[in-house]
């Protein structure tokens, strides 16, 4: 076909001798590409002033208490913005100060103030002693001549110890996965992780082969990264020196910790505390028999962990260069078929030792997580605090589905020692204590007032009374809390930081309505739904509904806030976001049943809520859509194969599209055998058999179906989805004269997180919907 791409079509050449060829029915099909094709062309109709300002929302990610006495208690808070203007994520850090008279009448409110949001782009990671007296950085400033690291120890404002670690080591790890920024007991050293340098030509002796040697990586966001390294930075005086003063170069020491050789190819060490000043537990995660890291990033079912490490008592500064490698001793901790991260140790007022604690998820599967528990002093079994639950009552707690990583002080003592946590329970992000001694288990949200409605988020605690939380719902934007817990075991709340939006969208907001709708028959399955409380009382059509199937597909969809979501219910869609069997925060049970069935059970529980919306008047037939990213793509893509007559346009966002390729090139090829059911071990192989398998589970198997206008998104650099997932669907879609377009972004990952990415993304997908969901 000629034409020229403005609506006008011109005829191709005629050719007299072949239109016998062309049968009506032909003809109309080839008709049809035509308008497809004309009509597949995203076009752009100008920013959402929605999204604009909800993406630029302040959104805090961390705390440290970094004063807490009888007059004053200070807490540095760092928040992340996406500047749309900068195109750039930028972190900034404020400090909040309750300040009190020395002696004060009963009842007296503390007088909060705090600075000046204070720009910390340089700082790369930051932790407070225990004693509070000290403050590490590791810094990362870049200049015309390139990237220089520091490690910073600072006691208030005075810089005590300063370390140019630039030409000793890679980028730091400051990941969940690997994180490690922890002080000694003396506060003296800091152990934290850090890229290895790779062999200079003159360690290799002009033996080419090990440069280029294959070294498996940990996948997803972990690219050209080399192999993860704790360092140890040892400095001067105790924390109980009469003076803060800047120590001598000399008398600073730089020391990188190594397993024996046997281990330190198949073991890869982080998320490092001290016990001793000479002793350290750590995390290890381990190859298979095949020599290969799985990916790791959002996995903790990987083989792992926890690492004791006793460290030479020798370490001269004189006689050793700065990183140099220190052989530790090593012994494991370990159990059959558990993967064991997040060391925590719980030190008495004399800083001794007194306990150990970390997670353990099952090896290769996904259920809930436990919460372990080893006495430091005496000789006691470990024990288990948290046990994974299977098939929790309605209100009950249903098993612990947690970050990846404990804070780095969980505790809570005031009243009985506990271990503060962040978990999922059902379609709620929400905070849970368990007492050391008895392992009960508090529900935090019902104490402090919180609402269902309502995402919690733990970001620290002062070790003893206090924690700071973030709250958020679809409907709004996060608020910071101080939560103070007195003698008589009732929280406290204090607001310390909220959101400034605009009138006109706080307005916006106020119309929104916000529910959680189960699904009849398929319980746990429900439906979190984000709704115009206008439109619900309107005459005529309902509004447009968008469903969006979580990835995972052991996920799962909260009522915390999320930009992108609010921000399309905002442009007149109603938001429907499904907890299909298998999502995580309903128990073990739910998430066995998925097993096997992955795009037939998935697909037919996120087909019921669709239903069950039409039925009770919240949307209606002939206006839905589908938004669906990684698994969640995945469920799209069945549901726009399988019920071809439903959804008026897709957007599918890296998704899987081809389970057989997906096996062999992602970073995660064992989570397939997983959810279809079948074995996998280190070198399992593709089968004719085992193939034929997972093409039927695929969204390729239906895209002849498939009539739905289709828009994909694609991060060129996705090592867990690989792009060609999404570029094979789109040609299979092409090919076939379906309405179809693509947007590519190169250097963007699985996530797609990049400031402009996540702003084109959800623009395209909202002008892909404006195309094709008319009246």
């Amino acid at each position: 076909m000629a034409g020229a791409f403005d609506g006008t079509l011109i005829p191709p050449p005629r050719r007299p001798s072949c239109t016998w060829l062309i049968d009506p029915l032909h003809a109309l099909e080839l008709s049809f590409q035509v308008v497809a094709t004309l009509m597949s062309v995203l076009e752009y109709t100008g920013p959402s002033p929605f999204y604009k300002e909800l993406a630029q929302v302040a959104i805090p990610i961390s705390a440290d208490f970094i004063q807490v006495s009888s007059t004053a208690t200070a807490i540095r808070v760092a928040y992340v913005i996406g500047d749309l203007e900068h195109k750039a994520s930028r972190l900034v850090t404020k400090t909040f100060t309750l300040s009190r008279p020395e002696v004060a009448e009963v009842g007296f409110e503390p007088i909060l103030t705090s600075t000046a949001p204070q720009h910390a782009s340089d700082i790369q990671a930051f932790a407070v002693s225990p004693s509070r007296k000290h403050q590490a950085t590791l810094r990362e400033i870049e200049n015309a001549n390139g990237k220089k690291r520091f490690v910073e120890i600072w006691a208030d404002p005075q810089l005590v110890a300063s370390l140019d670690v630039t030409q000793v080591h890679g980028q730091f790890y400051t990941d969940d996965v690997f994180k490690s920024l922890a002080f000694s007991p003396s506060e003296t050293a800091l152990v934290y992780t850090a890229e290895a340098n790779s062999d200079t030509p003159k360690d290799l002796q002009d033996n080419p082969y090990p440069s280029c040697r294959f070294k498996s990586d940990f996948g997803e966001s972990y690219s050209n990264k080399r192999h993860p390294t704790l360092f140890i930075l040892r400095w001067g005086s105790p924390v109980d020196a009469p003076a803060i003063m800047r120590v001598p170069k000399w008398n600073v020491s730089l020391t990188a910790l190594a397993l024996p050789k046997a281990l330190s190819d198949t073991v890869a060490l982080g998320q490092a505390v001290f016990v001793t000043e000479e002793r350290i537990f750590a995390t290890g995660y381990e190859t298979g028999k095949d020599g290969r890291f799985l990916g790791i990033k959002w996995c903790s079912n990987r083989p792992a962990s926890i690492w004791d490490l006793n460290i030479p008592v020798a370490m001269a500064v004189a006689e050793n260069p700065p990183g140099v490698s220190v052989v530790c001793t090593a012994a494991k901790i370990e159990a059959p078929g558990r993967s064991f991260r997040s060391p925590r140790v719980f030190f008495d007022p004399d800083k001794k030792a007194k306990q150990l604690f970390w997670l353990s998820h099952p090896v290769g599967d996904a259920a809930s997580y436990c919460l372990h528990v080893r006495d430091l002093v005496g000789v006691t079994e470990d024990r288990v605090l948290i046990d994974s639950v299977s098939d929790p009552e309605e209100d009950q707690f249903p098993g612990l589905y947690t970050n990846f990583n404990l804070l780095a002080n969980p505790f809570i003592y005031n009243v009985t020692p506990s271990v503060v946590l962040q978990t999922y329970w059902k379609s709620s992000a929400t905070v849970i204590s368990v007492q050391v001694e008895t392992g009960d288990i508090n529900h935090e949200r019902m104490w402090f007032g919180g609402s269902p409605s309502e995402g919690w988020t733990v970001l620290a605690t002062d070790g003893v009374s206090q924690m700071v939380c973030s709250k958020s719902s679809l409907t709004s934007p996060p608020k910071l809390v101080l939560l103070t817990l007195n003698r008589g075991g009732e929280w406290v709340r204090r607001i310390l930081d909220r959101s400034i939006l605009s009138p006109k969208m706080e307005e916006a907001l106020g119309d929104l309505t916000l529910s959680v709708v189960p699904i009849p028959d398929r319980y746990p399955v429900d439906s979190i739904v984000l709704q115009s409380k206008k439109a619900l009382s309107a005459t005529g059509p309902r509004p447009y509904c968008v469903t969006i199937p979580h990835g995972g597909p052991y996920g799962v969809s909260t009522t915390s806030f999320a930009a992108r979501v609010t921000a399309l219910a905002l442009e007149g869609y109603t938001i429907s976001l499904p907890n299909y069997t298998g999502s995580v925060g309903f128990g073990n049970k739910s998430i066995e049943k998925l097993t096997g069935h992955v795009g037939t059970l998935d697909v037919s529980d996120c087909m019921a809520t669709v239903e069950e919306l039409v039925r009770l008047g919240i949307s209606e037939r002939g206006r839905q859509l589908v938004h669906g990213s990684s698994h969640g793509g995945f469920i799209a893509g069945h549901l726009i194969g399988q019920y071809p007559e439903v959804f008026k346009a897709a957007v599918m966002q890296n998704a899987v599209t081809s389970l057989g390729e997906f096996v062999a090139s992602s970073d995660e090829p064992d989570s397939v055998f997983l959810e279809m059911g079948l074995p996998y071990s280190p070198g399992t192989c593709m089968t004719p058999e085992i193939y034929q398998v997972f093409y039927e589970a695929s969204p390729i198997a239906h895209v002849d179906k498939v009539r739905t206008p289709v828009l994909l998104l694609v991060g060129e650099d996705d090592r867990r989805v690989p792009p060609s997932q999404g570029k094979n669907y789109f040609h299979a879609l092409k090919g076939r004269g379906r309405r179809v377009d693509m947007l590519t972004f190169p250097g963007e990952g699985h996530a797609i997180q990049g400031v402009e990415a996540v702003r084109i993304g959800y623009e395209a997908g909202r002008d892909w919907f404006r195309m094709h969901a008319r009246e």
